[in-house]
């Protein structure tokens, strides 16, 4: 069984040798594939006999085991112009294709799920398995969805330019996902964010990094023992992790100066004020408007103008946030489990019981449907004398 810090090893070098192998000529499906064997075999071999250049072994091995594949099979022998030779083991190159791997798994062919797993086995190095169990769906089926992913992306040429927004947006989509399983995938998105940042010099790529430890910085907090919600004003904020707080708003500062605002730097920029504040009570939320008029003139988004209005009932008032809240459409996520918090905050407790318990029945998830149920019977329950 190779060590945690073999594992580390492993999953940070994976997307390199992956990259080296394409850039050799083998298609991404068999690369991946003789990548994948060369992880194997690397987790029975190294506790025993540890490489010098653990890089430069797995790209030998790793090329190996595609010309092995290559001249097995038939149907692919026209490929044996490119590989009649093996080259002889020689250090690993230190040219670094790991940022076309991003673009390529982000590619548009690939619907947002499948290009979320291909992310995590090509560059993040997880197994079918893990990523199966992150997302709690059977292994067979993740791997139908990784094989499509990869035979989708195969014919596509390395070195064409990618869309560093579709990248981000994989990277979020990772992100959200959370916990589940033996993988954090809240920890892996930010371990591949950095590791992008580390390749492109872009304000955006540091702004979703800024966003993610801002972010994650909440995490422990945000849930009781027994699971249950704890919305943002109840959270215990000695418990917020100072050192991921203080790097994301860091990076953020950074990505700002440069004057190229995003949709990341903005969002990172609202979570940065709330983590500024001691209490919920100091909340600057003017700024937060401010910064929320930012994000939807960047990208017109309904969320955003719903969480806009939010803020607008903070800072000037629940009548403010109704009527920022009037011209949006009722069917948003969330709609009415806003609108139950602004009437609460107006004192028609009737309305915001009745829209809590609607916003129960659409609730995305369980701890979600949970947290308005129990609101709702809040309102509802008759007043003590």
């Amino acid at each position: 069984m190779t060590s945690q810090m073999d594992e580390v090893l492993l999953r940070s070098l994976t997307p390199k040798v992956l990259a080296i192998i394409v850039r050799r000529g083998a298609d991404f499906a068999a690369a991946e594939d003789a990548v994948q064997e060369a992880l194997v075999k690397a987790v029975r071999v190294w506790p025993d006999d540890p490489p010098r250049d653990p890089k430069g072994w797995l790209i030998t091995v790793a090329w190996r085991q595609f010309l092995d594949a290559t001249r097995a099979d038939a149907a692919r022998r026209r490929r044996e112009d490119l590989v009649d030779e093996e080259p002889a083991p020689e250090p690993a190159p230190s040219v670094d294709d790991t940022l076309q791997l991003y673009f390529l798994c982000a590619h548009p062919s690939l619907t947002p799920s499948s290009a979320v797993a291909l992310t995590l086995r090509a560059v993040g190095g997880l197994t079918t398995r893990q990523i199966a169990q992150a997302y709690l769906v059977p292994e067979a089926t993740m791997a139908q969805r990784i094989t499509r992913a990869k035979r989708t992306v195969s014919g596509v040429r390395f070195d064409q330019p990618g869309d560093v927004a579709t990248v981000l947006r994989v990277l979020y989509l990772v992100f959200n996902e959370g916990y589940s399983g033996d993988v954090d995938l809240a920890a892996e998105a930010i371990r591949l964010t950095r590791q992008l940042a580390a390749a492109i010099d872009h304000p955006e790529v540091a702004g979703l990094l800024a966003l993610m430890l801002l972010h994650h910085a909440r995490r422990a907090t945000r849930t009781a023992p027994d699971g249950s919600l704890i919305p943002l004003a109840e959270q215990d904020r000695s418990r917020w992790d100072t050192a991921s707080i203080a790097e994301g708003v860091e990076i953020l500062q950074a990505a700002l100066a440069r004057d190229q605002l995003g949709e990341f730097q903005a969002q990172a920029a609202i979570a940065a004020l709330h983590a500024d504040a001691p209490t919920a009570a100091e909340t600057d939320w003017e700024q937060i408007v401010e910064w929320y008029d930012e994000l939807v003139r960047l990208t017109d988004s309904p969320i955003a103008r719903l969480n806009r209005a939010v803020a607008v009932g903070e800072a000037e008032g629940p009548r403010a946030g109704l009527a920022a809240l009037a011209a949006l459409d009722d069917s948003l996520p969330r709609h009415a489990a806003v609108a139950a918090y602004l009437h609460e905050r107006d004192g028609d407790l009737a309305t915001a019981a009745r829209l809590y318990a609607e916003a129960a029945n659409k609730a995305p998830n369980l701890a979600e449907r949970d947290h308005l149920a129990r609101q709702a019977a809040r309102l509802n329950a008759p007043v003590r004398r």
